[in-house]
């Protein structure tokens, strides 16, 4: 069935036959596919691209702004409080002298 729909879709699609006098179809003929297509692309930017973009950079500024001292859920649910920052590795602090290593970005929000 969705098999069929599209074949339709691709067939609409397709130029109409030639007049018949065997001029080949216009730029016209182009210009009408051309325009959707970039109107579509513009969509999936504005809709999809766009946010995922901006929400990846604030991921990426609050991991670079972690400090000691900050109460912090890992991506895998750990609760705990950074004790120590180094380059890309950061030591939480989970329970009385538990503490472990991770990676900066195995952090997924800071908590208040």
């Amino acid at each position: 069935m969705i098999h069929d729909l599209i074949i339709d879709w691709v067939i609409s699609m397709s130029p109409p036959p030639s007049q018949g006098d065997g001029q080949p179809q216009g730029p016209g003929m182009l210009l009408s596919f051309v325009v959707p297509m970039v109107f579509v692309g513009l969509i999936f930017y504005f809709i999809l691209i766009k946010p995922q973009k901006k929400q990846h950079q604030e991921t990426q500024k609050m991991r670079d702004s972690l400090e000691e001292g900050a109460n912090v859920i890992t991506t895998g649910g750990i609760h705990g409080t950074v004790k120590k920052v180094k380059d890309d590795i950061i030591t939480l602090q989970i329970a009385d002298n538990v503490r472990i290593k991770i990676n900066r970005s195995s952090i997924g929000t800071v908590k208040e």
